[in-house]
């Protein structure tokens, strides 16, 4: 497995999670950021990731650097409105009640 990268930070599946790959001593990180305003994990809080690396950081260490998964409030409800009185589809607004 050659990788280009230590450390990928993605999104788009809207899933929260900090996989650790191993290719003999190396140690890479995945790292889904989640989704500010729509996760689907069930929790409809707002999430973002705060990386955390040490100051000797190294890739043969894989404690070395932290995701922190950060949650928060927001008006799940006013966005949700906001979304029935659009012109996208009313489905997205129960998706976003149930956070999937």
């Amino acid at each position: 497995m050659s990788m280009w990268a230590d450390i990928l930070c993605f999104g788009h599946s809207h899933k929260p999670y900090h996989r650790i790959l191993q290719d003999g001593p190396r140690h890479y990180h995945a790292i889904n950021t989640g989704s500010v305003g729509k996760p689907k994990d069930g929790n409809p809080q707002g999430g973002y990731v705060l990386l955390h690396i040490n100051d000797h950081s190294s890739n043969a260490d894989p404690d070395s650097l932290c995701g922190e998964f950060i949650r928060f409030d927001y008006d799940v409800e006013l966005s949700a409105r906001s979304l029935e009185g659009s012109p996208l589809p009313s489905e997205f607004a129960d998706m976003l009640r149930k956070a999937h």
